[in-house]
């Protein structure tokens, strides 16, 4: 079970309001008492932060603002004395577009090598004043900006599936799959366990770059659905050389290395081809976390990612919350400030099922907290840009990033330490309730249905086998059995059911196992003798 670590919204050190990698190593005695088995840190390289980090500079350094390579060493040192791993975000789609070789670019002529590291094209049309195809960048807008060459006169477009801050490379280019080796290389001496790879089944774009059928697709599902700029067959090439450069150092310290990638592709068989046994050890499996709170779908996307992905030898990796998404409490409830009781227990209930399930499980900071989505932040304080880009703030991701409360009963709530500091973004009056010191100290809360959680899934046999076995239950019932008689049983009604089997509990949200509550989670148990 690995946490996500949003490094600038996890604890700030320094007192400037914003999170830092001292404050992360600050923070490790609470990851090792919830029971995680490893984090994995948001990017921290140097970037000017038009995407929070994901517009990177330099891919071999630390951004001041989080600190330096001397704390990120203590960071590791530290983890690794508490038995916790620790993978780094990497980003190998795009960079900055202060990074040197795309300042070399722009500074470059047409048709130069500089040039070739990046997707450069002539416009169409008169004067080449039109962008080479018709691609919509994810967040908003075209997916293409035109430059001003050296000589002052409009010059061609270079590809930006994000924003113009963040170019496209072309990884049909060597130096730069070459130039990632190192930066693979320079963290895999540093120590850390592995990485986490952002856009995992881009990179790679149709080679002739041609019109897409349906060019707003990506802008208006703000996911990678077009055909022609993602999941390209070459991509997979990629992942068997950086799965044979981690089993490199594997064999010679014996130390496993772990790639996990966010792969957004159309279907659980398309998903399974990123994980077979010489490509990537894991990759997010997003369908879970988009299904609606309704039995049946549950159901079948568990289901299709046991067949499909599992069925390739590897795991499914679980993941419920991220940074990048409106949290479970205000997605199974209502959009309102606080959260609501009912997306709440349907939370609960989602966690239990989730680490009840086969495979990885990965969680997001704040979601073991029982953190709602905070909805109402002010226009003027919105940093995403996608809200800069489209000026709606549907879908933005501004709402799960507000910096953690640890302790207090009002902002900043121990997230940071300066006297006239304030969080990065505000933190509403209502985190008072969800403080970290408040969550430890109430056996009720969700902070130790996580905790008792995890331990059991890392204590129970049943669990280790990799098997699940469907019960028959009534409507809106969902069970599953898991080795010798453990179960795991979700009501998704809105009334009290039955509970599908009868047995001792060994954790639960409401009463069992004479029935499960309504948005719960009954239990995970077994059999009476």
């Amino acid at each position: 079970m690995i946490y996500q670590v949003y490094v600038r919204s996890f604890l700030d050190s320094t007192g400037d309001g914003i999170g830092d990698l001292a404050g992360v190593r600050a923070g490790l005695p609470y990851l090792r008492k919830l029971g995680v088995d490893g984090i994995w840190l948001s990017p921290f390289y140097p970037s000017p932060q038009h995407d929070h980090g994901y517009d990177v500079a330099d891919y071999r350094d630390v951004d001041p603002v989080f600190g330096d390579l001397a704390e990120f060493d203590l960071l590791v040192s530290a983890a690794r004395r508490l038995g916790i791993k620790v993978l780094l975000d990497i980003v190998p789609n795009h960079c900055s577009s202060e990074h040197p070789w795309f300042r070399e670019a722009l500074a470059a002529a047409p048709g130069s090598p500089e040039r070739a590291r990046f997707h450069f094209a002539d416009g169409r049309g008169p004067d080449g004043a039109e962008p080479p195809n018709n691609w919509h960048a994810m967040f908003g807008g075209p997916a293409w900006s035109r430059v001003t060459e050296p000589d002052g006169r409009p010059g061609q477009w270079y590809l930006h599936m994000f924003t113009p801050e963040q170019p496209d490379w072309n990884w049909r280019e060597p130096e730069v799959a070459a130039d990632f080796d190192r930066t693979l290389r320079f963290w895999l001496d540093r120590g850390v366990d592995g990485f986490r790879i952002d856009v995992a089944a881009g990179l790679f774009k149709h080679p002739e770059l041609p019109d897409s059928p349906d060019p707003e697709a990506d802008a208006r599902t703000r996911d990678s659905v077009n055909p022609l700029a993602w999941n390209q067959p070459e991509v997979h090439d990629v992942w068997r050389h950086w799965r044979a450069v981690c089993e490199e150092y594997t064999a010679r310290d014996g130390r496993e290395r772990l790639l996990v990638g966010e792969v957004s592709v159309p279907t659980a068989r398309e998903h399974a081809r990123y994980v077979r046994a010489d490509e990537l050890h894991q990759a997010f499996f997003f369908d879970l976390l988009g299904a609606p709170w309704d039995a049946d779908a549950f159901r079948k996307v568990i289901s299709e990612a046991m067949e499909d992905i599992a069925g390739t030898g590897s795991t499914v990796t679980w993941v419920l919350n991220n940074h990048d998404q409106v949290r479970t409490v205000t997605r199974y409830g209502e959009p309102a400030p606080g959260g609501s009781g009912l997306g709440a227990a349907r939370a609960r209930a989602a966690a239990l099922l989730m680490l009840a399930l086969p495979g990885a499980a990965y969680i997001y900071q704040g979601e073991e907290l029982g953190l709602p989505e905070v909805v109402d932040l002010p226009d003027e304080v919105l940093t995403d840009p996608i809200f800069r880009r489209t000026g709606s703030r549907a879908r933005i991701r501004d709402g799960c990033r507000v910096p953690l409360p640890w302790s207090g009963q009002a902002s900043p709530f121990g997230f940071t330490t300066g006297a006239l500091a304030k969080p990065w973004l505000p933190q509403p009056e209502y985190f008072a309730e969800y403080a970290t010191h408040r969550a430890l100290a109430d056996t009720r809360s969700s902070w130790h249905l996580y905790r008792d959680g995890l331990h059991l899934r890392a204590a129970l046999d049943q669990l280790g086998d990799g098997t699940l076995h469907w019960l028959d239950t009534q409507p809106g019932v969902l069970a599953f059995a898991r080795g010798d008689g453990l179960v795991c049983a979700v009501n998704f009604t809105a009334a009290p059911v039955p509970a599908p089997v009868a047995g001792t509990p060994l954790l639960a949200s409401g009463p069992c196992p004479t029935g499960v509550l309504p948005g719960s989670t009954a239990a995970w148990w077994i059999d009476a003798p």
